[in-house]
């Protein structure tokens, strides 16, 4: 019976394929659903033998860990080279985008506390 590995919403790309790729590899059958038309079912990658299971969740785990410590080292590189992305330089690259969150929050704000106030 079908077992589910792996959920794809919300995975990015190349991470999907790594893991397909991954599980290719290491000669892991598997199938792949996708989300549909409408994106409401499931996209996952499910293993064909339950057997395969704890060998895939371990290569997938271990994977990760990897990815994590890359995407770790490559932010501490950019902050010790002064590339890493601060609210400043985002504010600086899209001012207006920042004037519209800081007004949308300003009126959820007031209609929030405005009954309380009697204003």
């Amino acid at each position: 019976m079908a077992k589910l590995l792996f959920k794809l919403r919300d995975v990015p790309l190349d991470e999907a394929q790594d893991i397909r790729e991954l599980l290719n590899q290491n000669e892991i059958d598997f199938y792949e659903t996708h989300a549909g038309n409408w994106g409401i079912a499931m996209a996952a990658i499910w293993l064909k033998d339950e057997n395969q299971y704890p060998e895939a969740v371990l290569l997938i785990d271990e994977y990760q860990q990897q990815r994590a410590q890359q995407f770790q080292n490559d932010y501490a590189e950019l902050k010790r080279s002064g590339h890493a992305p601060t609210l400043l330089t985002n504010i600086r690259e899209s001012p207006l985008r920042f004037v519209v969150y800081l007004f949308s929050i300003a009126v959820i704000l007031y209609i929030s506390v405005m009954p309380f106030l009697g204003l």
